[in-house]
Formats: structure tokens, C-alpha cells, sequence
């Protein structure tokens, strides 16, 4: 399992360690990852995911995981992601 959002994308980086010397040291910023359990209203259904800490704050703020995925960017999401927001989609149209 890759250290990588399902929602956002949010993925590993890397940068330097800058010491009082000026040494540089290479180092990775790792994405604060939690699996959580999303329920979707349109589906009905709950939803284990590995998201971001942010991610989580949008999926909140939005109101909810079928508001986030309905707003959200194909690019970004997993391909987990896509499918339940494809699942989603084709349940509101009904």
C-alpha cells in the first residue's frame, strides 16, 4: 500500500535536513494517513479508506463523503475512489 491519500492524492515528498552549518541531508515529508470509515448517504453503505488527516477536514467541511467526491477531481482520486464516485453519481441520477 502505497503512502498516498485516496482522496486529495497527497503523497510523499522530499526535501532536505538544512543543519546550523548549512549541511544538507535528503529527507522525506510523509502525508498524515488514517484509515477511516466513510458512510455514503446516496449508497447507503460504509467505506474503509486511507486518507490524509486534511482530507478527512474537507470530507467534514463539505458535508459529508458524497459531497466531497461529487466536487472532487478524477486526477486526484484513487481508483477506488473513482469507482464509488461513478457508483454515486449513477444513484443520484436515478
Amino acid at each position: 500500500m502505497s503512502r498516498c491519500c485516496e482522496l486529495t492524492g497527497k503523497a510523499v515528498q522530499s526535501g532536505n535536513n538544512v543543519s546550523h552549518a548549512n549541511n544538507r541531508t535528503r529527507r522525506k515529508f510523509l502525508p498524515n494517513l488514517c484509515n477511516v470509515t466513510l458512510i455514503s448517504d446516496a449508497l447507503g453503505q460504509r467505506f474503509r479508506l486511507r486518507v490524509s488527516a486534511h482530507a478527512l477536514r474537507s470530507v467534514e467541511h463539505r458535508g459529508g463523503l458524497d459531497a466531497f467526491l461529487s466536487k472532487a477531481n478524477e486526477n486526484e482520486l484513487s481508483i477506488r475512489a473513482r469507482l464509488l464516485k461513478r457508483q454515486i453519481a449513477k444513484k443520484a441520477a436515478a
